[in-house]
Protein backbone atom coordinates (compact mmCIF):
# COMPACT_ATOMS: atom_id res chain seq x y z
CA UNK A 1 0.00 0.00 0.00
CA UNK A 2 2.94 2.33 0.55
CA UNK A 3 2.95 5.35 -1.77
CA UNK A 4 -0.49 4.54 -3.15
CA UNK A 5 -3.05 7.35 -3.03
CA UNK A 6 -6.44 6.91 -1.36
CA UNK A 7 -9.44 9.21 -1.61
CA UNK A 8 -11.66 8.88 1.47
CA UNK A 9 -15.07 10.55 1.63
CA UNK A 10 -16.65 11.49 4.93
CA UNK A 11 -13.10 11.68 6.26
CA UNK A 12 -13.53 14.18 9.09
CA UNK A 13 -15.12 11.82 11.65
CA UNK A 14 -16.05 8.20 12.34
CA UNK A 15 -15.04 5.43 9.94
CA UNK A 16 -13.53 7.89 7.47
CA UNK A 17 -11.24 9.49 10.05
CA UNK A 18 -10.26 6.14 11.62
CA UNK A 19 -9.47 4.74 8.16
CA UNK A 20 -7.32 7.75 7.33
CA UNK A 21 -5.40 7.28 10.57
CA UNK A 22 -4.94 3.57 9.88
CA UNK A 23 -3.81 3.98 6.26
CA UNK A 24 -1.44 6.81 7.17
CA UNK A 25 0.57 4.35 9.26
CA UNK A 26 0.93 2.22 6.10
CA UNK A 27 2.37 5.13 4.14
CA UNK A 28 -0.71 5.69 1.97
CA UNK A 29 -1.03 9.23 0.63
CA UNK A 30 -4.46 10.61 1.47
CA UNK A 31 -7.05 12.82 -0.14
CA UNK A 32 -9.49 13.64 2.64
CA UNK A 33 -12.95 14.82 1.60
CA UNK A 34 -15.63 16.16 3.94
CA UNK A 35 -17.70 19.28 4.53
CA UNK A 36 -16.01 20.68 7.64
CA UNK A 37 -12.65 22.22 6.81
CA UNK A 38 -11.49 22.78 10.42
CA UNK A 39 -11.87 19.06 11.19
CA UNK A 40 -10.05 18.12 7.98
CA UNK A 41 -7.18 20.52 8.74
CA UNK A 42 -6.88 19.11 12.26
CA UNK A 43 -6.66 15.58 10.85
CA UNK A 44 -4.16 16.69 8.21
CA UNK A 45 -1.95 18.19 10.95
CA UNK A 46 -2.29 15.04 13.05
CA UNK A 47 -1.03 12.87 10.18
CA UNK A 48 1.68 15.29 9.04
CA UNK A 49 4.58 13.12 10.22
CA UNK A 50 3.12 9.92 8.75
CA UNK A 51 2.06 10.76 5.21
CA UNK A 52 1.11 13.44 2.69
CA UNK A 53 -2.48 14.68 2.90
CA UNK A 54 -4.55 16.83 0.59
CA UNK A 55 -7.92 18.04 1.82
CA UNK A 56 -11.10 18.77 -0.13
CA UNK A 57 -13.69 20.67 1.86
CA UNK A 58 -17.05 20.35 0.14
CA UNK A 59 -20.40 18.60 0.35
CA UNK A 60 -20.28 15.36 -1.65
CA UNK A 61 -23.68 16.36 -3.09
CA UNK A 62 -22.15 19.52 -4.61
CA UNK A 63 -21.07 17.78 -7.81
CA UNK A 64 -19.89 20.92 -9.57
CA UNK A 65 -17.46 21.85 -6.80
CA UNK A 66 -16.38 18.25 -6.41
CA UNK A 67 -15.56 18.00 -10.13
CA UNK A 68 -13.51 21.21 -9.97
CA UNK A 69 -11.58 19.96 -6.95
CA UNK A 70 -10.78 16.65 -8.63
CA UNK A 71 -9.63 18.39 -11.81
CA UNK A 72 -7.31 20.64 -9.81
CA UNK A 73 -5.64 18.04 -7.61
CA UNK A 74 -1.92 18.61 -7.01
CA UNK A 75 0.22 16.62 -9.43
CA UNK A 76 1.35 14.13 -6.77
CA UNK A 77 -2.29 13.28 -5.93
CA UNK A 78 -3.76 13.02 -9.43
CA UNK A 79 -3.41 9.24 -9.81
CA UNK A 80 -5.86 7.81 -7.27
CA UNK A 81 -5.34 4.11 -6.48
CA UNK A 82 -7.94 3.57 -3.76
CA UNK A 83 -11.43 5.05 -3.49
CA UNK A 84 -13.20 4.60 -0.17
CA UNK A 85 -16.84 5.67 -0.52
CA UNK A 86 -17.63 6.22 3.13
CA UNK A 87 -19.80 9.36 3.15
CA UNK A 88 -23.41 8.52 3.91
CA UNK A 89 -26.15 9.01 6.43
CA UNK A 90 -29.36 7.71 7.94
CA UNK A 91 -32.23 10.02 8.87
CA UNK A 92 -34.89 8.89 11.31
CA UNK A 93 -36.32 5.56 12.39
CA UNK A 94 -39.97 6.35 11.78
CA UNK A 95 -42.19 3.93 9.87
CA UNK A 96 -42.48 4.76 6.18
CA UNK A 97 -45.88 6.47 6.39
CA UNK A 98 -44.60 8.91 9.04
CA UNK A 99 -41.27 9.93 7.50
CA UNK A 100 -40.30 13.28 6.04
CA UNK A 101 -39.97 13.01 2.25
CA UNK A 102 -36.94 15.32 2.33
CA UNK A 103 -35.16 12.81 4.60
CA UNK A 104 -35.71 10.09 2.01
CA UNK A 105 -34.51 12.38 -0.77
CA UNK A 106 -31.35 13.33 1.15
CA UNK A 107 -30.46 9.69 1.86
CA UNK A 108 -30.96 8.68 -1.78
CA UNK A 109 -28.97 11.67 -3.01
CA UNK A 110 -26.05 11.09 -0.63
CA UNK A 111 -25.90 7.32 -0.28
CA UNK A 112 -26.68 6.43 -3.91
CA UNK A 113 -26.38 9.25 -6.44
CA UNK A 114 -23.30 10.96 -5.05
CA UNK A 115 -21.53 7.68 -4.36
CA UNK A 116 -22.17 6.64 -7.97
CA UNK A 117 -21.18 10.08 -9.29
CA UNK A 118 -17.80 10.09 -7.55
CA UNK A 119 -17.11 6.49 -8.52
CA UNK A 120 -17.80 7.37 -12.17
CA UNK A 121 -15.25 10.21 -11.98
CA UNK A 122 -12.48 8.04 -10.53
CA UNK A 123 -13.13 4.80 -12.44
CA UNK A 124 -11.73 5.73 -15.89
CA UNK A 125 -8.30 6.46 -14.38
CA UNK A 126 -8.28 3.11 -12.57
CA UNK A 127 -9.21 1.31 -15.79
CA UNK A 128 -6.59 3.20 -17.83
CA UNK A 129 -3.84 2.23 -15.35
CA UNK A 130 -5.38 -1.24 -14.78
CA UNK A 131 -4.84 -0.86 -11.06
CA UNK A 132 -6.86 0.11 -8.03
CA UNK A 133 -9.43 -0.78 -5.39
CA UNK A 134 -12.90 0.63 -4.72
CA UNK A 135 -14.22 0.07 -1.21
CA UNK A 136 -17.84 1.00 -0.57
CA UNK A 137 -19.14 1.32 2.97
CA UNK A 138 -22.52 -0.37 2.93
CA UNK A 139 -24.44 -1.73 5.89
CA UNK A 140 -26.15 -4.90 7.06
CA UNK A 141 -29.30 -2.79 6.53
CA UNK A 142 -28.79 -3.45 2.83
CA UNK A 143 -29.33 -7.18 3.40
CA UNK A 144 -31.66 -7.41 6.41
CA UNK A 145 -34.83 -5.39 6.93
CA UNK A 146 -35.64 -3.80 10.27
CA UNK A 147 -38.37 -1.47 11.39
CA UNK A 148 -37.69 2.13 10.47
CA UNK A 149 -34.87 1.38 8.00
CA UNK A 150 -37.15 1.80 4.94
CA UNK A 151 -35.22 4.06 2.52
CA UNK A 152 -31.92 3.90 4.41
CA UNK A 153 -31.89 0.12 4.00
CA UNK A 154 -32.86 0.50 0.35
CA UNK A 155 -29.93 2.85 -0.28
CA UNK A 156 -27.52 0.34 1.25
CA UNK A 157 -29.02 -2.42 -0.89
CA UNK A 158 -28.18 -0.19 -3.84
CA UNK A 159 -24.56 0.04 -2.61
CA UNK A 160 -24.37 -3.76 -2.36
CA UNK A 161 -25.72 -4.29 -5.89
CA UNK A 162 -23.64 -1.45 -7.33
CA UNK A 163 -20.51 -3.04 -5.85
CA UNK A 164 -21.35 -6.47 -7.29
CA UNK A 165 -22.12 -5.05 -10.72
CA UNK A 166 -18.93 -3.02 -10.75
CA UNK A 167 -17.02 -6.24 -10.17
CA UNK A 168 -18.81 -7.81 -13.12
CA UNK A 169 -18.00 -4.87 -15.39
CA UNK A 170 -14.36 -4.91 -14.28
CA UNK A 171 -13.88 -8.65 -14.69
CA UNK A 172 -10.66 -9.21 -16.61
CA UNK A 173 -9.02 -6.13 -15.13
CA UNK A 174 -6.82 -5.90 -12.04
CA UNK A 175 -9.24 -3.54 -10.26
CA UNK A 176 -10.80 -4.81 -7.07
CA UNK A 177 -14.18 -3.88 -5.54
CA UNK A 178 -15.35 -4.58 -2.00
CA UNK A 179 -18.55 -3.78 -0.10
CA UNK A 180 -17.99 -3.47 3.67
CA UNK A 181 -21.20 -4.00 5.64
CA UNK A 182 -21.02 -3.06 9.34
CA UNK A 183 -23.73 -3.77 11.87
CA UNK A 184 -24.35 -1.74 15.02
CA UNK A 185 -21.64 0.88 15.18
CA UNK A 186 -20.81 3.27 17.99
CA UNK A 187 -20.36 6.33 15.84
CA UNK A 188 -21.90 9.17 17.82
CA UNK A 189 -22.30 11.58 14.91
CA UNK A 190 -24.11 8.97 12.80
CA UNK A 191 -26.79 8.55 15.47
CA UNK A 192 -26.92 12.29 16.20
CA UNK A 193 -27.56 12.95 12.51
CA UNK A 194 -30.16 10.16 12.36
CA UNK A 195 -32.05 11.66 15.30
CA UNK A 196 -31.39 15.29 14.28
CA UNK A 197 -29.31 16.22 17.30
CA UNK A 198 -31.39 14.43 19.94
CA UNK A 199 -28.59 13.13 22.19
CA UNK A 200 -30.88 11.10 24.43
CA UNK A 201 -32.29 9.10 21.50
CA UNK A 202 -28.81 8.69 20.03
CA UNK A 203 -27.44 7.35 23.33
CA UNK A 204 -30.40 5.02 23.87
CA UNK A 205 -29.58 3.05 20.70
CA UNK A 206 -26.56 1.39 22.33
CA UNK A 207 -27.76 1.23 25.92
CA UNK A 208 -26.42 -1.97 27.51
CA UNK A 209 -24.66 -3.07 24.29
CA UNK A 210 -21.07 -3.17 23.10
CA UNK A 211 -21.29 -2.13 19.45
CA UNK A 212 -18.55 -1.99 16.86
CA UNK A 213 -16.40 1.13 16.76
CA UNK A 214 -14.90 2.98 13.83
CA UNK A 215 -11.46 1.53 14.46
CA UNK A 216 -12.84 -2.02 14.02
CA UNK A 217 -14.07 -1.13 10.55
CA UNK A 218 -10.88 0.78 9.69
CA UNK A 219 -8.77 -2.26 10.57
CA UNK A 220 -11.01 -4.41 8.37
CA UNK A 221 -10.46 -1.99 5.49
CA UNK A 222 -6.69 -2.10 6.04
CA UNK A 223 -6.81 -5.93 5.95
CA UNK A 224 -8.85 -5.94 2.74
CA UNK A 225 -6.37 -3.62 1.04
CA UNK A 226 -3.44 -5.73 2.25
CA UNK A 227 -4.59 -8.91 0.50
CA UNK A 228 -2.48 -10.16 -2.44
CA UNK A 229 -3.35 -8.51 -5.74
CA UNK A 230 -5.05 -11.67 -7.08
CA UNK A 231 -7.49 -11.76 -4.13
CA UNK A 232 -10.77 -9.82 -4.17
CA UNK A 233 -12.93 -9.65 -1.05
CA UNK A 234 -16.35 -9.20 -2.65
CA UNK A 235 -18.21 -8.30 0.51
CA UNK A 236 -17.60 -8.57 4.22
CA UNK A 237 -20.26 -8.39 6.93
CA UNK A 238 -19.25 -7.33 10.44
CA UNK A 239 -21.44 -7.42 13.53
CA UNK A 240 -20.67 -7.01 17.23
CA UNK A 241 -21.12 -10.09 19.41
CA UNK A 242 -24.17 -8.36 20.91
CA UNK A 243 -25.97 -8.50 17.57
CA UNK A 244 -27.24 -11.29 15.34
CA UNK A 245 -29.91 -11.59 12.67
CA UNK A 246 -32.48 -11.98 15.45
CA UNK A 247 -31.63 -8.44 16.54
CA UNK A 248 -29.49 -6.80 19.22
CA UNK A 249 -29.39 -8.09 22.77
CA UNK A 250 -27.54 -7.36 25.98
CA UNK A 251 -25.07 -10.03 27.07
CA UNK A 252 -24.00 -9.75 30.65
CA UNK A 253 -20.48 -10.61 31.79
CA UNK A 254 -19.18 -10.92 28.24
Amino acid sequence: MKQQTALITGASTGIGKATAQKLATEGVKLILLARREPLLKALQNELLNLTECHIISCDINDHETLMAELQNLPESFKEIDILINNAGLALGLNPAHETDWLDWQTMIQTNCLSLAFLTRQILPGLVERNHGHIINIGSIAGSYAYKGANVYGATKAFVEQFSSNLRSDLLGSAIRVTNVEPGMLNESEFSLVRFKGNENRANDVYQGLTPLNSEDVAETIRWILAQPSHVNINRIEIMPVHQALAGPTTIKNL
